[in-house]
């Protein structure tokens, strides 16, 4: 039996507990992902330096998984554009089942090799691309199918599973197992398995991020302003870094349709937005060089 179907045989009589202790039991037990997120990081590092190198020269983040694994890929790809103007169609969620899948279970998707190769040759995957192969047991059919898909294509694949040993982590060029042993109701993976995956997959894309010039310090410089809240942002982003009032960071960011580094650049520098433009595309895209002497 996998680790992660396993009974945890201290929960034995998990449903006779007290309110309170019930509630702890299942809050304790997270604990254990941030732990197996930390005994990966070397993986998880390793995995960040290989992909930056195709990201930057054009590549995109390719993530493959079922159910909850897969759940949490999609969500991973649809906040890289808001928090870091992250293009949308470099950012590929391949559900097994398909969009309907989000919402319900699609019966038998998962175990379905031939359709995850099928949805990763459709996804016209190439020797750029980055896969992130997501499955808490490291066995999904639908993942494996797409991971022998990624590689024959010449991608970068990264497996993530929640079992050591498992063909998910063996099989990708870099194998990064989340090791949360048995959950609390037995087999149920959308606890500290999901959790730790969600970890690790926002660990991930914000490094690449961060590697990409996205950030400024700890600033989310590269934010894409969706809603009055992130427009706000922006206009807090951009006077904190360039020392402009509001008003002028406001007019600033219309100018150049809302991109806060331009903004900063064209404010710090007392540039013309076309300069900035420039300024920043001759360093790619690092706002601590354009605003260098």
């Amino acid at each position: 039996m996998l680790n992660t179907e396993a009974p945890d045989r201290r929960h034995a009589d998990l449903d006779l507990y007290p309110v309170e202790d019930l509630v702890n039991a299942f809050i304790d037990d997270q604990t254990q992902a941030v732990s197996a997120v930390r005994a990966a990081s070397q993986q998880i590092a390793a995995a960040v330096s290989a992909a930056v190198p195709r990201i930057a020269a054009g590549g995109r983040l390719v993530y493959v998984g079922a159910g909850t694994s897969g759940r949490l890929g999609l969500l991973d790809s649809v906040e890289l554009y808001p928090t870091f103007s992250w293009p949308r169609e470099r950012a590929v969620a391949l559900l097994a089942g398909g969009a309907t899948a989000m919402y319900e279970a699609v019966e038998g998707a998962e175990d379905d090799r031939q359709q995850g190769a099928a949805d990763l040759l459709a996804a016209r995957v190439g020797p750029l691309d980055v896969v992130l192969l997501l499955a808490a047991s490291g066995v999904t059919p639908y993942v494996l199918g797409a991971l022998r898909a990624a590689r024959a294509a010449g991608a970068l694949t990264v497996g993530l599973c929640n079992n050591a040993h498992a063909p998910i982590a063996l099989e990708a060029e870099i194998g990064i197992t989340l090791d949360t042993g048995q959950e609390v109701i037995a087999g149920s993976t959308r606890l500290k398995a999901g959790t730790s995956q969600k970890i690790a997959l926002n660990t991930l894309s914000s490094a690449i991020m961060v590697r990409l010039h996205k950030v400024h310090g700890n600033l989310m410089v590269d934010l894409k302003p969706t809603n009055a809240k992130l427009i706000r942002r922006a206009i807090g982003l951009t006077t904190l870094v360039s020392g402009a009032d509001e008003e002028a960071a406001r007019a600033m960011l219309e100018a150049s349709g809302f991109q806060v580094k331009v903004a900063i650049v064209a404010l710090t520098r007392k540039i013309s937005v076309e300069q900035a433009q420039l300024r920043l595309s001759a360093v790619g895209g690092s706002l601590r060089q354009a605003l260098a002497d």
